[in-house]
């Protein structure tokens, strides 16, 4: 039994595991996420800042890499390719589009970029497309994914996706479409907001202090001067509260009381609450509390599990990114006429503190010297 068959193919193969009603509808499929759903992920970031955080956190340790070529020409050519490519309206360098590419990951489970080229074939920059306009779909198999654009009222086909980079982080199976690293979290979310809107509303009633100003008229005094001077009073006192360019100083003759309203009332305590949201936001997201700022105790430092799960969930983002960053580089030295075989290089991953990593060199440098010592005596 052959296992490769050399022969002529046919331009469309079979899939066995797709079945034949699904078959009728794989070219009607739409399988990007919806606009309210991007949406929804969108608004998650602005609401949600410790989201927001995370996320860019990701991005800055997701790390430096470079692109190695086997001839040096080639390796010149490149590094200048990526050094200077024009990334969009106003970025320049590969490495910036890559951050922008990975954070659209994240955030949409989805991302596309695109390689915009002269009309002699020249590169001419690198353009992060807006996941709402770019729409996947299934062709006449399963596993012929083709781009279309959606326009004004209508949508269609590009006509190069060679030019064209798409990336889906955790895609279901059978479906052209990605799983936000958000997904999950709009119903925590929105116990968190709820929570933040209670303290609001608690401070409105007994955070902002609020004053009972009380005048006891003389006695004799006839009831229509007593309402004439409260009125004065309550002008006044609102005057001097009213002015925030100045302090202003209430004066008044007479017997008048001012007491503060509410003045030991308490704001309901919300940190256990917020803490539980934001322990199952955090955890949803793999990045140590004390990287954003949040810790749950004074003496909180990321343990070496907590490394072990950040470095392999960045591996894997790297593992995503890499086939993207060979192939603009092949593109473009294809374009200039070189070698399009290339490699990625990424810098090391480091989480340890700085402490334990001076602690780390320190012993290096007593066992060097003591190995250095012990062949002097030898």
């Amino acid at each position: 039994m052959r296992l490769f068959s050399f022969g002529k193919r046919p331009l469309s193969p079979e899939v066995q595991t797709c079945t034949v009603a699904d078959r009728g509808m794989i070219p009607q499929l739409r399988s990007s996420q919806n606009h309210a759903e991007l949406s929804l992920y969108r608004q998650l970031r602005e609401n949600v800042p410790v989201i927001d955080a995370a996320i860019m956190k990701l991005v800055r340790l997701l790390g430096s890499f470079e692109v190695k070529c086997a001839d040096s020409t080639a390796q010149n050519a490149v590094d200048e390719f990526c050094g200077r490519v024009k990334v969009g309206g106003t970025g320049v360098g590969l490495y910036g589009f890559i951050c922008s590419y990975f954070d659209q990951l994240l955030t949409y489970g989805e991302a596309v970029g695109e390689i915009v080229t002269y009309d002699d074939g020249g590169i001419a920059a690198l353009y992060n497309a807006p996941v709402e306009a770019v729409e996947l779909r299934t062709g006449d198999s399963p596993i012929d994914a083709r781009i279309f654009v959606r326009g004004a009222g209508q949508t269609h086909e590009v006509a190069h996706p060679e030019l064209l980079t798409v990336t889906l982080l955790n895609p279901e199976p059978g479906a052209l479409r990605g799983c936000s690293l958000l997904k999950g979290l709009p119903f925590v979310s929105e116990i968190l907001m709820k929570i933040f809107d209670c303290v609001g509303q608690n401070f409105e009633r007994a955070g902002n202090v609020r004053f009972a100003v009380t005048y006891h008229p003389p006695a004799g005094a006839s009831s229509v001067n007593s309402k004439q001077r409260v009125r004065e009073i309550a002008d006044e006192w609102s005057r001097a509260m009213r002015d925030k360019s100045r302090v202003c100083d209430f004066v008044s003759v007479g017997d008048v009381s001012i007491k503060a309203i509410g003045a030991d009332s308490q704001i309901i305590d919300c940190d256990i609450p917020v803490r539980h949201v934001l322990e199952q936001i955090v955890s949803k997201l793999s990045v140590p509390p004390f990287l954003l700022g949040l810790s749950w105790s004074s003496t909180e430092r990321m343990s070496a599990q907590q490394a072990d799960i950040l470095t392999s969930e960045l591996e894997y983002y790297r593992s995503l990114l890499t086939p993207v960053i060979r192939k603009i580089a092949g593109v473009y030295l294809r374009s200039v006429g070189l070698d399009p075989e290339v490699s990625v290089s990424w810098s090391n991953i480091s989480l340890q503190d700085e402490t334990e990593l001076a602690s780390a060199r320190l012993d290096n440098a007593r066992a060097a010297q003591i190995e250095q010592s012990l062949e002097v005596n030898a």
